[in-house]
């Protein structure tokens, strides 16, 4: 178990978080349309997942926002926004603020997905959410970057994200 922090407090993360050069666990997540999204839709592709706790809050906002048109330059990538929110609410979100190249999964029925990301906020007061992390994914499923964002309420580092992708 490893730790990350909320307003300086520390929390703890369950699962493991997976390191460049390791192939990306394989997942099930819910999509906008509630069809299941998996790792295998995604082959051939290079994917980067934006993992957070909550489209609600500030930074998970600017996160998509500023994911999405970062990556639109990107040929041959897709943009994966993943939370614990309902794909309701952040498709609500994403029509209102005219994002459109990324597309949102929820970890909602299968929370497993925060586990074997190594995101998993197993204490404090976002307990059952997602810790804020990106993983790159290259197009043979192996992971090229990841970050797990020490601080929940900080960005990720878009430009390290995208720049491992191009």
């Amino acid at each position: 178990m490893s730790a990350v922090t909320f307003q300086g407090n520390p929390v703890a993360v369950s699962g493991q978080f997976p390191q460049a050069g390791q192939a990306a666990p394989d997942f099930i997540l819910t999509g906008a349309d509630l069809t299941d999204i998996r790792l295998a839709d995604f082959k051939g592709q290079k994917l980067l997942l934006n993992i957070f706790p909550s489209i609600d809050t500030g930074v998970c906002a600017t996160s998509v926002r500023t994911f999405n048109e970062k990556a639109a330059a990107l040929a041959n990538t897709k943009v994966l926004c993943v939370s614990m929110d309902l794909p309701f609410a952040a498709s609500r979100f994403c029509a209102a603020e005219g994002v459109e190249n990324v597309q949102v999964a929820s970890a909602f029925r299968h929370p497993e997905f925060l586990g074997a990301y190594g995101v998993a906020l197993s204490d404090g007061a976002l307990r059952g959410l997602s810790a804020r992390a990106v993983v790159c994914i290259d197009e043979q499923g192996q992971v090229v970057y990841g970050e797990r964002v020490a601080e929940l309420t900080d960005e990720p580092a878009y430009d390290a994200a995208i720049a491992a992708l191009s």
